[in-house]
C-alpha cells in the first residue's frame, strides 16, 4: 500500500502540503436509488441522436462541454442496460472493437498522448464508458489522477473544444454511423 507521504511525494497527485484521509462514512443499506434506473425515466434513453457526437444503429457517444481537456466522450449503447451484465452477446462483442475506434479517433486528434478508459457505475443507471484523452507531455494527468485533475483545470474555450469533439465524430463516422457535428 502506498502511504500518504509516498502519494503526496508523487509528482501526479494534484496536492501539496499537509493533507488528512477523512474516515470512511458508515455504510448506507439500502443505498438509494440512482437515477435513470428504468427506461422511461432514463435521460440517456430519451436524448435525440443529434444531441450527441455520433450515432450508429446500437451505440451512441457524447461529449462533456464544458471540458479541461479536449475530447472527453461518453460511449453507450442504444439499449437501456446498466452493466455488462445486462448486455445482449451482440452488444458485448462489439464493446471491444468499437472502444478501439473510439481511441483511435482521439488519437488521431493528435497532441494525445494516452486515452484512459473508465467504468464508473455509480451515476446513472444507462451504462456508459468515458474515454479521456490524455494531452501528451502533461505527465501529471497520468493514470487514475486525471478525474481528479480535471476537478482542478480551467475549462478550455468553448470552440477548439467543439472542433475536437467534432474531429473526433468525423472520424467515428469514417468507419460507419453518422457524425453529428
Amino acid at each position: 500500500m502506498t502511504t500518504l507521504e509516498e502519494l503526496i511525494a508523487d509528482s501526479w497527485f494534484p496536492f501539496a502540503g499537509d493533507i488528512t484521509v477523512k474516515q470512511l462514512d458508515d455504510r448506507v443499506i439500502p443505498e438509494p436509488p440512482r437515477h435513470g434506473v428504468e427506461r422511461d425515466d432514463c435521460q440517456s434513453c430519451a436524448r435525440a441522436d443529434d444531441s450527441y457526437v455520433w450515432t450508429d444503429g446500437r451505440w451512441r457517444l457524447t461529449g462533456c462541454l464544458p471540458t479541461q481537456i479536449p475530447a472527453i466522450v461518453l460511449l453507450e449503447p442504444r439499449d437501456h442496460c446498466d452493466s455488462y451484465a445486462d448486455m445482449t452477446p451482440e452488444l458485448l462483442a462489439e464493446i471491444g472493437t468499437l472502444t478501439a475506434r473510439v481511441e483511435r479517433a482521439l488519437l488521431s486528434l493528435g497532441d494525445v498522448a494516452r486515452v484512459h478508459v473508465n467504468r464508473w457505475g455509480d451515476g446513472g443507471a444507462h451504462f456508459h464508458l468515458w474515454f479521456m484523452p490524455r494531452p501528451l507531455g502533461m505527465l501529471q494527468l497520468r493514470g487514475s489522477m486525471l478525474p481528479m485533475w480535471l476537478d482542478l483545470l480551467p475549462d478550455i474555450e468553448d470552440t477548439p473544444a467543439r472542433a475536437a469533439l467534432s474531429r473526433v465524430a468525423a472520424a467515428m463516422a469514417a468507419g460507419g454511423g453518422v457524425a453529428h457535428l
